[in-house]
């Protein structure tokens, strides 16, 4: 077996997938597959930390999605939304997943080696501070959605009662408030009633006055001048009764009309309004509040799981050394380089704090055509001045051959 054999893999070897991972962790599987199998087994693994994380964050965003937009009830009833809701939430989902996805493969694939070893310096956690502040925003944008998906039987529990407890307090404040207007119309039904019973009691007693006159219980039985007079006040009163209810019989339909409808909001708030406002309580914020009171340590330790998930990788490129695929690049680097004509080249210097390593980078291509352009300037300018001297000479010349010419075409 040959040297260049042995060290190239089969291409046919590596499956579509293992070629994917690759690509999600922004490496080149040109190099990779001119590389050893364990630099190929270092970026598959990446890359499989950044698809998680995408898939991770495609669920967290529907769940998200869901929580916030979705049809409210109260917690942990089956509620069924519509095909448009779905189909809204799953493109959102798809949507959500990739955009992290494409954020987290932009930040491990810009992050560098350090200095190629397995330690991280401090140099090189300040280099990477700005990717790690990232990170950790996506982390916590997508722990919070799965963390409180993974409680929501607990949450759901506790949830519940809560909403009770707000419903209730919502339906007492609403009887309060509803029950003054009902109690005021009562009154005045009240009273125009009290009114009619008193006017209602004096043609009883008429009527039984002119009855008993009749009768003879109060005098001589018969209708003489005594049942007269009492016939006339029995008619007058029930005549008073009458007017009485006349006069207050749109009154009394308009309080009633009044009561009834009061009655209807009253019921349309308790078993509508109130409980919508019960249901709103079963949100994305809620239901966040929800989990940290029922165990924050729990919360905290998912959300370090997730974090771990999404800041891994940086970590990890921070503490890989350098191996024959980031030599192999950097080589394929270099080349390009040389070959478009630029050359690095690296200069000590003395500082303060003493020796420093600087590199400095030539473009050849650029120094050529600025040093071509230099040596036609300076042939420009000699050119200029042989011909002004030459000019010169003969202007001389013929001055010293013929002054008078020169004398009469200089006055001209």
């Amino acid at each position: 077996m040959s040297q260049t054999e042995y060290f190239n893999y089969d291409p046919k070897s590596v499956s579509r997938f293992t070629r994917f991972l690759w690509w999600c962790a922004g490496a080149d599987q040109y190099f990779l597959l001119r590389s050893p199998k364990q630099d190929r087994v270092k970026y598959a693994g990446i890359g499989g930390i950044v698809l998680a994380t995408g898939l991770l964050a495609m669920a967290s965003g529907g769940f998200a999605f869901t929580t916030a937009f979705g049809p409210k009830g109260m917690a942990g009833t089956d509620l069924v939304s519509s095909i448009g809701f779905k189909v809204a939430t799953i493109a959102f989902a798809i949507f959500w997943g990739l955009m992290i996805f494409n954020l987290d493969r932009f930040i491990v694939s810009s992050t560098g080696k350090g200095d190629g070893t397995d330690s991280i310096t401090l140099r090189e956690f300040g280099q990477a501070i700005p990717r790690i502040i990232i990170a950790l925003i996506l982390g916590l944008t997508i722990s919070k959605p799965l963390e409180i998906k993974i409680l929501e039987t607990e949450i759901n529990v506790e949830l519940r009662k809560k909403q009770q407890e707000k419903l209730a307090e919502f339906n007492e404040s609403t009887k309060k408030r509803f029950q003054y207007d009902i109690d005021r119309i009562d009154a005045d039904l009240l009273k125009i009633e009290t009114d009619r019973n008193v006017l209602v009691e004096r043609q009883k007693a008429a009527e039984q006055e002119y009855i008993d006159q009749m009768q003879g219980r109060s005098g001589m039985a018969g209708y003489g001048p005594r049942a007269k007079q009492l016939e006339s006040l029995k008619d007058e009163k029930t005549k008073q009764v009458a007017e009485f209810d006349e006069r207050t019989k749109t009154q009394v339909e308009n309080l009633r009309k009044q009561r009834q409808k009061k009655l209807e909001e009253l019921d349309h708030e308790l078993n509508v309004t109130n409980l919508e406002q019960a249901h709103n309580l079963d949100g994305l914020l809620a239901r966040m509040e929800t989990s940290h009171d029922l165990s924050p340590l729990m919360g905290f330790i998912l959300t370090l799981v997730f974090l771990s998930i999404e800041m891994g990788p940086i970590f990890f490129k921070m503490m890989m050394t350098k191996g024959a695929y980031d030599y192999i690049v950097e080589n394929f680097n270099l080349r390009q380089n040389i070959e478009n004509g630029i050359i690095r080249e690296e200069h000590l210097y003395e500082g303060k704090n003493g020796a420093l390593l600087m590199e400095k980078y030539r473009y050849l291509q650029v120094e050529a055509i600025q040093k071509e352009k230099e040596e036609a300037l300076e042939a420009q300018k000699a050119l200029t001045t042989e011909i002004v001297g030459s000019w010169k000479n003969a202007q001389l010349k013929e001055l010293q051959n013929n002054p008078n010419d020169f004398h009469q075409t200089t006055k001209s």
